[in-house]
């Protein structure tokens, strides 16, 4: 059984519908479809939520010789033994340290708006005099200490983040377009594909 079939399974057995899971969730209900159809997987957080709300353990959601979540690695990090460069070079370093021999791309992501912060957007903008635009400032304020990348190692391809605590890697089931310039999405973000980074 698939970490997407595990979900939907549990959710059901819970008596919940897609939208009642996201909004406890507070992810759009359009994720946990990708996730019950295993076309995109939640991220570590949102495993955790899924794994308390519907009292299931996490081991048994990742518990699957085929299931891309296994293959999670959330590791700490240290930046400050790196000296005092610029954070970015820095997590490139990091990511390299971790893939010396994988071809490397940096990631540009942007965090999608959820349904609710779509609606706020609106309302804010509408009913004052404040721009349009603030959930995304917000998540763009909230996401600033992450760096993201593709990874690519034989035939296979790895999603990396790297926060000023830690470096997550987990496997793609489905391939990413590792060309330049290109966007695709996993979970509440969408990438676009920066090139390979430049090794300092």
């Amino acid at each position: 059984m698939t970490l997407g079939e595990k979900i939907k399974e549990a959710r059901v057995a819970g008596g919940l519908t897609q939208e009642e899971l996201a909004s406890k969730l507070m992810v759009s209900r359009q994720a946990v479809t990708k996730w019950e159809t295993d076309k995109g997987i939640p991220d570590v957080e949102n495993l955790k939520l899924i794994s308390n709300l519907l009292g299931i353990s996490v081991d048994y959601l990742l518990d699957d010789e085929e299931c891309l979540e296994k293959s999670i690695i959330r590791e700490p990090i240290t930046l400050s033994q790196y000296g005092k460069k610029r954070k970015k070079v820095i997590k490139d370093k990091v990511v390299r340290e971790k893939y010396p021999n994988a071809v490397i791309h940096t990631l540009m992501g942007i965090q999608k708006n959820t349904k609710q912060e779509k609606i706020i957007d609106n309302l804010v903008g509408f009913l004052t005099d404040a721009p349009f635009g603030i959930p995304n400032i917000l998540n763009s304020v909230k996401n600033r200490d992450k760096e993201f990348y593709l990874v690519l190692k034989g035939d296979k391809q790895f999603f990396v983040i790297v926060t000023d605590e830690f470096i997550e890697s987990r496997q793609m089931v489905h391939k990413a377009i590792n060309q330049k310039n290109e966007k695709f999405e996993i979970d509440h973000f969408q990438f676009t594909n920066c090139g390979p980074i430049v090794h300092a």
